[in-house]
């Protein structure tokens, strides 16, 4: 195993222990409001420093990009960490949500791990090395295309101004989809595209730190990932497509034509 993949479980293993401590006094937690429907609790910070305490202790010169902390220091080795990815299911106990830590390199994805601490489910990846679940390799699966495809989504609700373009890329999949699931963890879906429980996923608006680690999941089980233009800078534009390399073809060309300018953050 890398190096650097095995303390990124370290800290990701130690945020979900965090997490999971605190699942019994959500009613007592101190919560804020980022932006509308966008929240965050005294667990995502704890979560956080938790996680870069782990990784500081072992590479104190790394940068870090995390979401509630921002960016930290200048390095080619960059972090990027969401503590808890689907907090607003924590805080209604609904029990989809995972810590999501990447590594990028020079800008390029390099280490990825998503930890759903609930299910105790370890997923990992190494460029170049592909991607596991608890240790046992996984692929994307072999969808041909859209029809009897299991699709998962997530709703613009932190845009909504986007919502139009959102309901027409659905309108297009919907009708040869088996099923379109919208979970409300972003990380643990590309994980889910990653081993194949998903065939295919769309966000519109999502961050970097949403996307990373799944990202290079995907692309280590064997998938494809993509902004909606079939572009390489989903990152950036939060837009992200993913699948096997023969649904990702489909679900570009359905969805590509609704994606217009707005979408770009």
């Amino acid at each position: 195993m890398h190096p650097m993949l095995n303390i990124a479980i370290g800290a990701a293993r130690s945020a979900g222990n965090v997490i999971v401590r605190n699942l019994e006094r959500v009613d007592r937690l101190t919560i804020g409001t980022k932006q509308r429907n966008d929240f965050v609790t005294e667990v995502d910070r704890l979560a956080e420093h938790e996680i870069i305490r782990v990784i500081h202790r072992a590479y104190p010169d790394h940068a870090i990009l995390a979401e509630e902390s921002g960016a930290q220091g200048d390095n080619e080795y960059e972090w990027v960490i969401d503590p808890l990815d689907g907090t607003t299911n924590f805080l209604h106990g609904f029990p989809q949500f995972a810590v999501s830590i990447a590594l990028r390199h020079r800008g390029r994805l390099d280490q990825a791990v998503v930890y759903d601490p609930l299910r105790q489910e370890l997923f990992t990846a190494s460029r170049g090395s592909g991607a596991t679940l608890n240790d046992r390799r996984i692929r994307v699966s072999r969808a041909n295309g859209l029809t009897g495809s299991l699709l998962g989504t997530g709703f613009p609700f932190r845009q909504q101004q986007h919502l139009d373009a959102y309901l027409e890329m659905f309108r297009v999949l919907f009708p040869d989809a088996a099923g379109i699931r919208r979970a409300g963890a972003a990380a643990l879906d590309l994980a889910y595209v990653a081993a194949g429980r998903l065939d295919g996923f769309w966000e519109i608006g999502l961050c970097p730190w949403d996307i990373a680690a799944g990202a290079l999941l995907v692309l280590e089980a064997g998938g494809m990932v993509s902004d909606f233009d079939g572009g390489s800078d989903y990152l950036e534009s939060g837009n992200v497509v993913c699948a096997g390399p023969r649904l990702h073809a489909a679900m570009v060309t359905a969805i590509g034509p609704h994606r217009g300018e707005a979408l770009r953050r």
